[in-house]
C-alpha cells in the first residue's frame, strides 16, 4: 500500500481531522498528523493527554476500525515508530 492510499485510510478514521498539505508529501502529512495526533496538539493545553494515553487511544481507535487488517498494522506501526522517534528528541 503507498502513501496516498494509507493517507485516504487514516482520514476515514479521523473525519473531521485537519491535515496540512501545503506542499508535502502524503507520507509527510502522515506522518505529521500521527505526531500531532500523538501529542494531543488538536486539543486545549489544559486538557491534553500524556502521549501514551493517546496512543492507547489511537490504537483502539484503529483496532476496532473497519479498516483491512494489512491496514490496521501499517497504521499501528507508524504510531509506534512517530512514538519512538518524539521520544528520542
Amino acid at each position: 500500500m503507498n502513501f496516498d492510499e494509507l493517507l485516504q485510510e487514516y482520514r476515514s478514521i479521523w473525519n473531521n481531522r485537519k491535515l496540512n498539505a501545503e506542499g508535502n508529501t502524503s507520507k509527510e502529512i502522515l506522518m505529521d498528523a500521527i505526531k500531532r495526533e500523538l501529542l494531543d496538539e488538536n486539543t486545549h493545553p489544559r486538557v491534553r493527554k500524556g502521549i501514551y494515553e493517546k496512543y492507547f487511544t489511537a490504537s483502539k481507535r484503529i483496532i476496532y476500525s473497519v479498516l483491512s487488517q494489512e491496514t490496521k498494522l501499517l497504521l499501528l506501526n507508524l504510531h509506534l515508530k512517530v512514538l519512538e522517534d518524539i521520544n528520542k528528541e
